[in-house]
């Protein structure tokens, strides 16, 4: 294997054990030491791949935010409910190892907060996500700023439903899937336009 491979796969490695580390202990009892051990290897070696912990956490971040897009992306050409469908899929997943995943994201939106790196991220994939459901919506709303506002109130629903079935034990994630599903389905039937008087 060439140096560039090698390379990518540890970098694969460090990513694994990271996010490894985090969902069993969280990101701020998450060491350097910790990462390389679960990743076989010496922190110092480690060292040669990222500067850091807050540099693994980023470029995995930056990382996990590009495949999200990239699947977004491959349901443009779907019809709407089938849309729909695979955003559901996407974000709520319906397993047992999704509520984990979800941990997951929580710990980087918390580092987001004090970290402007992860903080432009975020507001990255929000703003694709909203232009998204926007795109989504504009099909059977009345208007532009209609779909706008569907939009917000999707992604606030999406964002609400993956924090509470992170928390609240009597929503499992294929639970909050199934409302996610519901409601995007009924707010993306075409509205009755009233008629002017």
């Amino acid at each position: 294997m060439h140096q560039a491979g090698r390379a990518g796969e540890r970098r694969r490695a460090i990513f694994k054990s990271l996010h490894k580390c985090v969902i069993e202990q969280g990101y701020s009892k998450t060491t350097l030491a910790d990462v390389a051990r679960t990743a076989g290897m010496s922190p110092s070696h480690l060292l040669y791949y990222f500067p850091g912990l807050d540099s693994i956490l980023q470029h995995y971040f930056s990382y996990i935010i590009e495949r999200i897009i990239f699947r977004m992306s491959s349901f443009r050409s779907e019809p709407r409910d089938r849309k729909i469908e695979l955003l559901s899929e996407l974000f709520f997943g319906g397993s047992s190892e999704d509520k984990a995943e979800i941990g997951f994201m929580l710990e980087c939106f918390g580092v987001a907060v004090h970290d402007k790196e992860l903080q432009r991220e975020k507001v990255g994939v929000d703003q694709f996500c909203k232009n998204y459901l926007q795109e989504l919506f504009e099909p059977t709303s009345p208007s532009k700023a209609h779909a706008r506002n569907s939009a917000e109130v999707a992604y606030a629903m999406l964002v609400g439903l993956r924090t509470a079935s992170y928390f609240d034990e009597s929503l499992s994630p294929r639970r909050a899937r199934s409302v996610f599903r519901d409601e995007m389905l009924a707010r993306a039937r075409p509205m009755a336009v009233e008629a002017a008087p």
